[in-house]
């Protein structure tokens, strides 16, 4: 039980994050540009965007209103997120998110997303199939897997037995990885499965009754 008037174990004020203030650098060929909120009629508030283009396409951000972007003029050109209100948790934690978001589409327009599936097991392989549009699984069913590429993703297979994904957009890079996955879960007993990027798993003994 905690007794009126007990001292904490620490007397030193809490030390807040500063991830959502610190400068996002932005590569010369990357534009920002902040669209103002659509006019409707709806109760809810609408949001601004924030338009990110680059070398490998356009990605759309929202931007709360109690968010603002600021973008330097001169070289080397940074963006800042500032908060209207910091001590509001809410407002922080969007903070930080947003900021995390935006250098990851920053990222995704510059120099893109990728993963890496290995392919473990016997005669487990992948081939592209209608102009790389179609990926075909081979891994130990009675029937191959063919699972349609999403828009924005671009698939290869440098081997059999590796597939290469690569876009601007993290979340669908990292979803269609989780879907060709599904199909063979890493098993810890043979140590077979589909892997993505430098993902491992603990060989376990087997039972012997």
């Amino acid at each position: 039980l905690a007794f009126a008037g007990a001292r904490t174990f620490t007397t030193s004020p809490p030390v807040l994050s500063q991830v959502g203030r610190t400068p996002i650098p932005v590569p010369p060929e990357v534009k920002l540009v902040v669209k103002p909120a659509p006019l409707t009629r709806a109760r809810t508030r609408p949001l601004r965007t924030v338009e990110i283009s680059g070398p490998l396409g356009t990605s759309t951000l929202p931007l709360p209103h109690y968010l603002t972007l600021s973008i330097s003029e001169t070289a080397p050109i940074k963006a800042t997120i500032a908060v209207e209100n910091e001590d509001d948790k809410g407002q922080r934690a969007m903070w930080g998110t947003t900021r995390a978001l935006l250098v990851s589409k920053i990222l995704g327009v510059s120099e893109g997303h990728t993963a890496i599936l290995r392919l473990v097991g016997v005669g487990y392989r992948a081939v592209m199939e209608q102009g790389g549009r179609v990926v075909n699984l081979k891994v130990g069913y009675a029937h191959p897997i063919e699972l349609k590429v999403p828009e924005g993703v671009k698939a290869s297979t440098p081997t059999p037995t590796r597939i290469l994904l690569e876009g601007k957009d993290k979340e669908v890079v990292k979803d269609f990885s989780a879907k060709l996955r599904k199909w063979r879960v890493p098993e810890p007993y043979k140590g077979k499965g589909i892997f993505i990027n430098n993902e491992t798993i603990k060989i376990k003994a087997k039972k012997i009754k």
